[in-house]
């Protein structure tokens, strides 16, 4: 359950939410708009614009929509799984285990594209986003001859970012032949069922609570045809159905790495595993999303921005003839937003990052949580108590051995007593680590409070091996 306080808060927004959905769907000219906000763990509210048919049927937690290259997250779990089973490693050649995709290479010079070049966009084969659209549903003989005869590259592989769909098709064919067993499978049994996610397919649902495609055409928003295409060799980029309720789930449990207990082990990938797929692999520049510039980057089927004001957001969208989808969410913050449309390439990048400022602007983004260092606490506190009162034995008992050496001990209590002369006995107001062994802790005496940053070295019993105020 998100705690009272942010769950409260976010029902606060609602109605914002609701009229950012409809001007969203108005503007952008998006068919229908089913929304989510996940905060603590959960789906905390949810809400939609437009219909999912003409004749009115709401966009609602339930209702599926194809979430394209959403589903690339997906596909990079499971490939980190088995690389923690055993099954390769992702600095693997592709062709180690698919030696059929051994005519995908490079210009001269190009080292092997391995599976890591491919999870993290840096195989260098030419952005396909246009074609890849078209070809979801492509059996293997029909991208057999694509791989035979050898993919245009648009860059060295491992020098550039450049987005590939092709890529995670390639990764579907290696985890077939290393195992047997198609990605598809894969993704369902290891991560769909034990989540409860029973609503997200890789084919079009059996029943009618589905998003049909449109498209906006000469002033109308009209149905896009053909039908959506079916599963294929191109599908784990992004042939998977879902709806908010679901990927609520899936948003939920790839944040809870960064900050919540994690999930059991038994359920798909670690909690180690899910942080490296949301580290940046690939540098992609500046960005600019809902007019919010900054750097990103590509980690593992997953993109990843450094904003200055709402921290880490980790992100994908998803785009097809008839679909545009978005989820974000803001890195060990609990907190992230959903957003599912069903015309053609609706921007729903922008809106979730519209969601995110809004609820940052009404205060129900959680704070970045406090660093937990208790061995850094504990030694800052001894060293105010060395300042207050020195012993050589007490410094020497608490410092590296280092400190003595950059700055003698003698020096070091005249510096002491001279701090206590202007500014008496030293009391702690509080501290601020920055990571589990440095830090600032804030101090008063007889005046005005200053801070003495302190570090910890990396031997046993981590001893003191900085410390300095102003």
């Amino acid at each position: 359950m998100p705690g009272n306080d942010t769950g409260s808060l976010v029902a606060g927004c609602v109605e914002a939410l609701c009229e950012l959905a409809e001007q969203t769907a108005r503007d952008e000219h998006v068919a229908s708009i089913s929304w989510g906000v996940v905060a603590g763990g959960e789906l905390a509210a949810h809400g939609f614009a437009g219909a999912l048919l003409h004749d009115d049927e709401p966009a609602d937690l339930h209702a599926s929509f194809r979430i394209a290259s959403m589903t690339k997250s997906f596909t990079a779990a499971v490939v980190l799984a088995l690389r923690d089973e055993g099954v390769w490693q992702l600095d693997d050649a592709v062709t180690q285990h698919a030696p059929e995709l051994a005519s995908v290479k490079g210009p001269p010079g190009s080292p092997p594209v391995t599976l890591r070049h491919l999870l993290s966009m840096a195989a260098g084969m030419a952005t396909d986003d246009a074609w890849a659209d078209r070809h979801l549903d492509m059996t293997e003989e029909e991208i057999d001859r694509v791989y035979a005869a050898g993919p245009t590259f648009a860059h060295l592989p491992n020098t550039a970012y450049e987005y590939s769909n092709l890529g995670y098709a390639m990764l579907g064919r290696a985890v077939v032949r290393a195992t047997g067993t198609r990605v598809q499978q894969h993704i369902t049994d290891r991560l769909l069922e034990p989540l409860g996610m029973h609503d997200t397919t890789w084919v079009r649902p059996d029943h009618d609570h589905w998003a049909r495609p449109h498209r906006y055409r000469d002033g109308q928003i009209i149905r896009d045809w053909p039908t959506p295409l079916g599963d294929g060799e191109i599908a784990p980029m992004g042939g998977l159905w879902t709806t908010v309720a679901d990927l609520a789930r899936w948003v939920a449990w790839l944040d809870s790495a960064n900050s919540r207990p994690p999930q059991p082990a038994s359920i798909g990938l670690s909690a180690a595993g899910r942080r490296e797929m949301q580290r940046v692999q690939t540098y992609i520049g500046t960005t600019t999303v809902a007019g919010r510039t900054c750097p990103a980057g590509y980690g593992l089927g997953l993109n990843l921005r450094d904003d200055a004001t709402l921290g880490t957001v980790v992100a994908h969208a998803g785009g097809l003839p008839g679909y545009g989808s978005n989820m974000r969410w803001l890195a060990g913050r609990e907190i992230g937003a959903i957003a599912l449309g069903n015309s053609t390439y609706a921007p729903m990048s922008v809106m979730t990052m519209r969601m995110l400022e809004l609820l940052h602007e009404h205060g129900a983004v959680p704070p970045v949580p406090a660093v937990q260092a208790p061995e850094w606490e504990a030694a800052a506190h001894r060293l105010v108590a060395l300042l207050n009162d020195w012993t050589d034995s007490a410094a020497t008992e608490l410092f590296a051995d280092n400190v003595a050496l950059d700055e003698p001990l003698t020096r070091r209590r005249e510096a002491a007593e001279r701090l206590l002369a202007t500014h008496g006995r030293l009391h702690v107001v509080g501290t601020r680590a920055q990571s589990a062994t440095s830090g600032a802790i804030e101090v008063r005496g007889s005046g005005d409070a200053f801070t003495i940053d302190v570090e910890l070295s990396p031997q046993p019993h981590a001893p003191v091996q900085y410390y300095d105020w102003p």
